[in-house]
């Protein structure tokens, strides 16, 4: 077998570009490509290198195109980086389209089967014998297919100076041990690693390199695993859930993981995880869980929470505990399914009819995930009150370097709820919506108590203090009044902001969520063209003091968000209208997860460069 490369018109003689590109592998789904990208970068991260993967996938089952986009970054930076030095070209139907987004001075692995036409003199190819490598490895059968996503596994590795050592690790780890698809894929990629030995003259210029620093006592894993593994830690006890892209995860990793973590010594499941026939009744049987006391939520996306609507009054006007995960998606309607976004922060803040808000959190690592899933149930029994957390598909399915979770030590906040002794040494002398404490929050009690004065109507309807039917002005503006003074209390129990203060700073940067890498390497980008910028991470709704102070600090601020319509902008003009002109909105929404250089640029261009 012989290679296939075009040489550029001069020869290269470049220096060493190691630990700072981006790899892009260009597949179609459903052909098995999520092994092989996954290992490599499993490997990748196993070496100590900053890494970070973003899957841009379709939302059909099979055959269209999708990506996987690899960044490294020696300075540890975990945006996704515009640019893309390294092309692997395995798709017929883009393989043109892939080959011309490669940057000037990268490289393209191509299928040598593939029909390629490109006469780029500033670039460099190198074509892949997959069908002839697959055919003297042996492989035969339906599995053929996945196995020769190995070969250009096994040519990257030669080319990057991977060892291949990482290789068989991260197969052990991504087969949990199972020897047969581990030594088939491996032996598939090591025929490929010598082929590549034997057939290339390796004098292209990208390397990733064994280093320290950053990645020591970190784990790599998603945010909806992340979600589901804090639920559990953090005492769910129902979760009822109607598949939908991408939250179906939080579910499915629950199901994984809490048979092993929840059970008691004699073998009783603490928990019941329920697959509902649609999104109403998910949240339906959420809001009942609340009620009788268990620890209950849901996994969603826009789409199911707005079927969701209804309920949430419900849940905001009658008073019980409930948590709804929001895995944003692109919309409006059903959008873009497998794209990444932030646009249902006003429709989970105000959702439903009436006058309601609702509680946010607001995670931006998977170990937030982890941590807000705690916090979200603690949250809401306090408050009495329906939680949303916020996450999107970018943090929620693809794979993040995270510090280590921590076990929550904290006892569980369940709240004011009253018990069988409670109700005795007060002489059952209580009302289910009294403000006694001037926070907001009444007293209530679970099913269960057999306290003679336990019981109380629990309505949607108009009701008074003591929970009694009423339709009275007075009555209900009363109701009214006290459920904004819980939703002012909510401002002194959600998470703090995250402040990265520059004392010289005029420039203030507001972001969220997601968003967070993109911001902390933009304000480096920005220091470096002499603009000097603070910048705060919303870690939830409704803003607190500490908001309002940052905004007050700054002479201009700039609102970061990834959708279309300044959704967080509208609510801090809202919040603070006397500062609404010094807000000025940046937001970009193409289903992709913001870049440093786009918010560097946006905000660049507004302010005249110092010398």
């Amino acid at each position: 077998m012989s290679m296939v490369m075009e040489a550029p018109s001069e020869p290269m003689e470049r220096n060493l570009i190691v630990n700072d590109f981006n790899i892009n592998v260009a597949t179609a789904n459903g052909t098995g490509s999520q092994t092989s990208n996954n290992v490599l970068i499993r490997a990748l991260f196993k070496m100590g290198i900053p890494v970070t993967g973003k899957n841009l996938f379709p939302s059909n089952i099979q055959g269209l195109p999708t990506w996987f986009q690899i960044r490294l970054s020696k300075d540890g930076y975990l945006a996704r980086r515009d640019g893309l030095e390294v092309t692997v070209c395995m798709n017929p139907a883009t393989v043109a389209e892939d080959m011309e987004t490669t940057l000037p001075g990268g490289i393209i692995l191509y299928d040598a089967a593939l029909p390629v036409a490109n006469n780029r003199k500033d670039v460099t190819f190198f074509a892949m014998p997959i069908k002839e490598l697959v055919k003297e490895a042996g492989i035969t059968g339906t599995i053929r297919g996945y196995v020769a996503n190995f070969v250009y596994v096994g040519i990257i590795a030669y080319l990057l100076e991977i060892d291949m050592d990482e290789i068989y690790k991260a197969l052990e780890w991504n087969f949990g041990g199972k020897e047969k698809p581990i030594q088939m894929n491996y032996n598939m990629a090591k025929l490929a690693y010598e082929w590549a030995v034997e057939n290339i003259e390796n004098r292209q210029p990208y390397r990733a390199e064994h280093m320290t620093g950053f990645n020591e006592d970190k784990i790599m894993i998603d945010g909806n695993t992340s979600a589901a593994l804090g639920a559990i830690y953090n005492g769910v006890n129902l979760v009822s859930w109607y598949p939908i892209t991408p939250s179906s995860s939080v579910a499915e990793a629950i199901n994984k993981y809490a048979p092993k973590l929840r059970r008691e010594a004699d073998g009783k499941a603490t928990y019941a995880v329920i697959q509902a026939e649609d999104e109403l009744a998910a949240i339906g049987m959420v809001i009942g869980g609340g009620w009788a006391g268990a620890r209950s939520m849901t996994a969603t996306s826009g789409p199911g929470v707005s079927l969701m609507a209804e309920f949430a009054g419900l849940s905001q006007f009658a008073e019980i505990p409930a948590v709804i995960w929001d895995i944003q998606r692109m919309g409006p309607s059903t959008g873009l399914p497998t794209r990444t976004c932030q646009s249902d922060i006003e429709s989970a803040y105000y959702l439903s009819h009436g006058d309601s808000r609702h509680p946010i959190l607001f995670p931006a690592t998977p170990k937030e995930c982890f941590e807000m899933a705690g916090a979200a149930f603690d949250l809401a029994e306090r408050l009495q009150s329906l939680v949303f957390v916020l996450s999107d598909l970018d943090l929620g399915m693809n794979s993040w370097i995270s510090e280590k979770f921590e076990y929550p030590e904290r006892p569980m906040d369940r709240g004011k709820v009253l018990s069988e002794e409670d109700l005795e040494a007060c002489n059952g002398l209580w009302s289910r919506f009294v403000d006694e404490e001037g926070d907001g929050i009444g007293k209530r009690t679970l099913p269960g108590n057999k306290h003679r004065s336990s019981a109380y109507f629990t309505r949607g309807t108009g009701h008074n203090a003591h929970a009694v039917y009423s339709e009275r002005s007075e009555d209900w503006e009363e109701n009214m009044q006290r459920l904004a003074r819980k939703f002012n209390t909510a401002r002194t129990l959600v998470p703090k902001p995250e402040i990265f203060e520059d004392e010289n700073a005029s420039i203030g940067l507001i972001s969220l969520g997601s968003n967070h890498p993109a911001l902390l390497e933009a304000v480096d980008r920005l220091r470096a063209l002499g603009i000097r910028c603070s910048y705060l991470r919303v870690r939830a709704l409704p803003i607190n003091n500490d908001v309002r102070d940052f905004i007050e600090r700054h002479d201009q601020i700039f609102v970061v968000e990834n959708n279309f319509n300044g959704q967080l902008h509208k609510i801090l003009q809202l919040e603070m209208p006397e500062k609404a002109t010094n807000l000025t909105q940046l937001s970009k929404c193409d289903g992709l997860p913001l870049s440093a250089r786009w918010v560097t640029d946006s905000v660049a261009r507004q302010i005249p460069v110092m010398a």
